[in-house]
């Protein structure tokens, strides 16, 4: 590894941690020309996913895309950066372990709707209003209901679930 201060090739490792679950490895590194030391990270390398839009067109997969979407889905909403993160990183692995190079931008949707549903229900209701393209109050509505009609899901008292269903 060079190492950033002096340009030398020769270093040893001092310290060798496994963060993010396992997915990433930390390395404490020691340069032995100038004796500076510094912060390695590996990842795991996947092959680039590829996403057909709906259009037809390919793009590359852009992790701050998606992260700016689940951001302002979740704006105001008391989740913290690092959940966020979390969340982010738990869509673009369910995007590597459907065994494609090929995604398309609606599983990616529905990955986001399915992680964002556990985690805060108004930022799902927010993000499903753009990406199902509800035209009326009535598409909020059939998702609120949908919501609220989950097996084992919790209700708050602030969750409003005195309407009556539509349907």
């Amino acid at each position: 590894m060079k190492c950033l201060y002096c340009g030398h090739f020769e270093d040893k490792v001092v310290d060798s941690r496994s963060i993010k679950e396992g997915a990433v490895i930390r390395r404490r590194r020691e340069c032995l020309g100038c004796g500076q030391r510094f912060t390695t990270y590996e990842y795991i390398e996947f092959t680039p996913l590829v996403v057909r839009k709906l259009d037809g067109r390919n793009e590359g997969f852009d992790r701050g895309k998606l992260k700016r979407g689940v951001v302002i889905a979740l704006a105001k909403r008391p989740v913290s950066p690092e959940e966020i993160d979390r969340l982010v990183s738990e869509v673009e692995e369910r995007c590597h372990e459907l065994g494609r190079q090929e995604v398309t931008s609606g599983d990616i949707g529905e990955i986001v709707m399915e992680k964002l549903r556990r985690l805060d229900e108004v930022a799902y209701i927010r993000f499903a209003s753009v990406y199902r393209r509800f035209e009326d109050v009535g598409g909020f509505r059939r998702e609120i209901d949908r919501i609220h009609v989950r097996p084992g899901r919790k209700v708050s008292a602030s969750s409003g679930s005195s309407h009556s269903d539509p349907e």
